[in-house]
Order: structure tokens, then C-alpha cells, then sequence
């Protein structure tokens, strides 16, 4: 038998539409999901009467504070973000679909809310959640996790010690409250205190997130809205021990450094050294610090008047040293040097006597034959014989008072030289008792302004 005729055969046993495949039967996911979009338009607010306003609920959790930039007055924000609102057009009967109560949609395929957060500046690298959940009441469910980058009025001035307030408001961009009205889906109270997900082992800790609604009039027409206020404080203890501690150390050995000898010659030198290692730090630390063009942090102002102090403590050690290497005859030439001088007067006191008695040997030794002659130099004395002859007993005479005046002119110089010292040392005294007064203001202006802030 050939093989066409044996074809035919079996085309005539077997009915053609057993040979045809049988349609997979759709899903009942597929039908209603084909159901609910296949007349739905998403351009138009899902109300069966337009006069009714769609309300949106939302809910708002702080996950993370990822940067705060003082600079350019931006905070960057982790958040996790809920939308819940009706639609009426997407209702079904679950008994019709195998008792599916509950679907996810494309997000792009129905009416989503127009809701923008009004301090946004930034498109922050945010995961794309393309779909939401909806059930069978009209339910829809938007929720997606949100990067914000947002502006933020930053109080850097009592840095590392400050408070932030930074604003995130919802709103819509378009619609009015008569059209979209905004909701709290949790109490305020309860989205307050919620900070069982946020990452608190950062720099960052989250103090509370209290909410508030109202409406803003714009030409005539009210736009609701709900606006969060992320409270958090930072962690001062990284930049007290990178920051403060450094620079109290060296205000601490410049304040002991005083006690070093003036007249040593390495009051200076240290205290130069101690200068120059601020210096570096401060260089070294000039990133940790946050900048604004408007106002100056407090921390900032800690440094230059430490880098001030440490100069002025410079300075008055180069006034004292200098003021030890000038001699008596220039200082008495000084306004302000005479005044000290004249207090500790016991020095011109005791040239004075000395010269009284050597006027008066000079006459007793007239009377006996003798006279002396003052030379011009004030070292120099000489004994001029009246009598042409000479006894040996005379000649020692001689020379024992020579030596007596000799002895008593170093004396008197050593005296004076003395009493110089004494006086320099008197003046460091109290240029470091000025210093010291000077530190302790500043440090209590500080503590007091760093607290009045803390508390407020």
C-alpha cells in the first residue's frame, strides 16, 4: 500500500479536531488583571464622582541620616515611604476569580498621586519599585523605599554640639485639596516615636520625627499638606577626642612653658614649637570642620583664639627676654621703665651712698695729706701723693683703698644688675597672671555657650 493512500486512511479514522492542540485556559490572575485595565484610563483621578476628593494616606519611616552638608545646606536621607488611597475602579468580587483578594500592578499602568516632597533638590540613587498592591476593595498600596536629598536651614554654630530640624512636606504639585486631600496613616504620636529602624550606630541619633497638616494658599486655591520634622543631634565624642582634646593639650604645656626660666633662651623656642605643632593639626583637621558662608561654627572661632593666645603668649615671652638684655641706662630713658624704677629705688639709693662716702674720704684724706681724684671713668681711681716723700706705710694705705673702692664699685654693679633681674622676673609674673585670666574667660565664655545651646 502506498503511503498517500495510507494517510488518507488515518485522516478518515481519526477527526480533525483531535489533531488541533487545545488553548491553554488563562489564569484567573490574567483575567482580572486583564479585567481591571482593559477599559482603565490613568490619566483620570479614580472617582465615580469627580466632586469627591481622593485621599491619600501617608506613613513615613527614618531608616538612615547619610550625609549632612553644611556647605551647600543639603541633608541626604534614607527613608521608607507608604502611599495608601481608593481606587474605585479597581474592585472585583474575589469568589468570580478563584478568591484572589489581593494583586500587584504595574505602577505605570494606573493613577498614582502627583506627590513631591517640597524641600527636594536632588535625585537621590533610590531603588525602582515598578509595581503596587491592590486588593479587592480598591486598596492601593505604594510602597517603596526613598534616597531624599533635600535642602535644610543647618545651625552649625555650636558644631560638634548641634541640633538639626530639617523638613520633609508632602504635597501635590497640581491637584488642590478639594480634588487630593493628604492623611497620617499611623498617629502622629506613634510615627513621633518610631525609631525602632533607624541606623543609630552612625554619627547621627534620631531624636523623633513629630508631623503636622495644613494647607498653603496659592492664587486662590488650598493645597494640603503634611510636613515631617526629622529631629536628630549629633554624636560630639569623634571630633572632641580628634578636635578639642588635641588643641587643650597644647594650651595646657603653653601655660607650663611660663615656668621655664626667661633669661634661658628656650622659653622661646619652645614655645615657637608649640605654634608650629597647633598649626599643622590645624591643617591637618581643616576638612572635619563643617563650612558655611554665612555663619562661622563656634569650633572654629575656639581655634583661631587658641592660634591668638599662643601667639600673644609668644609675644610677651620675646617682650620679657628683651626686656633682660637692655641695659639700665637705656630703660631709664623709657617712660614706663622709670615709673618701675622709680618704685624699687633702693638701687639709686645705694650709688648715691656710695659716692656720699667716697666725698667724704676724700676730704678726711685732704686733712691728712692725701687727696683723690676722680677720673671721668667711674673705675678708675687713682691717689695722688701731696707729700713728695713717701713711707711704705703710706704706700700700702694706698693701695688697700684703691682696692676697697674697687671692690665697692663691682658690688654696687652686681647689686644693680640684681635688682634689674628681680624686676624682669616681677613683669613676666604678671604678664602670665594677665594670660591666665585672659584663658580662663575664654573657656568659660565657650562652656557657657556651648551649654545654653545644648539646652535649648
Amino acid at each position: 500500500m502506498s503511503p498517500v493512500l495510507l494517510l488518507s486512511l488515518l485522516l478518515s479514522v481519526i477527526p480533525l479536531a483531535e489533531l488541533v492542540p487545545e488553548k491553554p485556559k488563562r489564569s484567573a490572575l490574567n483575567q482580572l488583571t486583564r479585567l481591571l485595565l482593559r477599559k482603565y484610563n490613568c490619566g483620570v483621578r479614580p472617582v465615580q464622582n469627580w466632586t469627591k476628593p481622593t485621599t491619600i494616606y501617608i506613613d513615613l519611616i527614618i531608616q538612615a541620616v547619610l550625609d549632612v552638608d553644611g556647605q551647600t545646606q543639603k541633608v541626604t536621607t534614607s527613608i521608607w515611604y507608604r502611599q495608601i488611597w481608593n481606587d474605585e475602579f479597581l474592585v472585583w468580587d474575589p469568589d468570580e476569580f478563584d478568591g484572589i483578594t489581593e494583586i500587584s500592578l504595574s505602577s505605570d499602568a494606573i493613577w498614582v498621586p502627583d506627590l513631591i516632597i517640597s524641600e527636594f533638590v536632588d535625585v537621590g540613587k533610590s531603588p525602582v519599585i515598578p509595581y503596587v498592591y491592590v486588593n479587592c476593595s480598591g486598596k492601593v498600596k505604594n510602597y517603596k523605599p526613598i534616597q531624599v536629598v533635600s535642602a535644610c536651614h543647618l545651625e552649625i554654630y555650636a558644631f560638634p554640639f548641634d541640633k538639626q530640624n530639617c523638613t520633609l512636606t508632602f504635597r501635590s504639585w497640581l491637584h488642590s485639596v478639594s480634588e487630593v486631600d493628604l492623611a497620617l496613616w499611623r498617629p502622629a504620636e506613634e510615627i513621633a516615636n518610631d525609631t525602632r529602624e533607624f541606623m543609630n550606630d552612625g554619627e547621627w541619633e534620631l531624636l523623633g520625627v513629630p508631623s503636622r497638616y495644613w494647607t498653603l494658599n496659592l492664587e486662590d486655591r488650598d493645597y494640603a499638606q503634611i510636613q515631617f520634622n526629622v529631629l536628630i543631634r549629633r554624636r560630639p565624642l569623634l571630633y572632641v577626642v580628634g578636635l578639642l582634646i588635641p588643641s587643650i593639650f597644647l594650651m595646657v604645656v603653653d601655660v607650663i612653658s611660663f615656668y621655664l626660666p626667661p633669661n634661658s633662651g628656650t622659653r622661646i623656642t619652645f614655645k615657637t614649637s608649640i605654634l608650629l605643632g597647633y598649626t599643622v593639626i590645624r591643617v591637618n583637621l581643616m576638612d572635619e570642620i563643617p563650612a558655611t558662608a554665612i555663619k562661622t561654627p563656634l569650633i572654629g572661632v575656639f581655634f583661631a583664639v587658641c592660634m591668638a593666645l599662643l601667639l600673644l603668649s609668644l609675644a610677651m615671652s620675646i617682650f620679657v627676654v628683651k626686656l633682660l638684655h637692655y641695659s639700665e641706662k637705656e630703660v631709664k630713658e623709657m617712660s614706663m621703665s622709670a615709673c618701675l624704677l622709680d618704685k624699687y629705688g633702693s638701687m639709686d639709693q645705694s650709688l648715691e651712698s656710695t659716692f656720699t662716702s667716697m666725698k667724704t674720704l676724700d676730704e678726711v684724706d685732704q686733712s691728712g695729706g692725701y687727696e683723690f681724684d676722680l677720673s671721668p671713668e667711674p673705675d678708675l681711681f687713682s691717689l695722688t701723693e701731696v707729700s713728695s716723700s713717701e713711707s711704705p706705710l703710706e704706700k700700702i694705705l694706698q693701695e688697700v683703698m684703691s682696692l676697697r673702692l674697687y671692690l665697692q664699685e663691682e658690688d654696687t654693679e652686681a647689686t644693680s644688675q640684681s635688682y634689674w633681674v628681680q624686676l624682669c622676673l616681677k613683669v613676666d609674673k604678671l604678664l602670665f597672671c594677665i594670660y591666665l585670666l585672659l584663658v580662663f574667660i575664654y573657656v568659660m565664655t565657650l562652656l557657657l555657650l556651648w551649654h545654653s545651646w545644648s539646652s535649648a
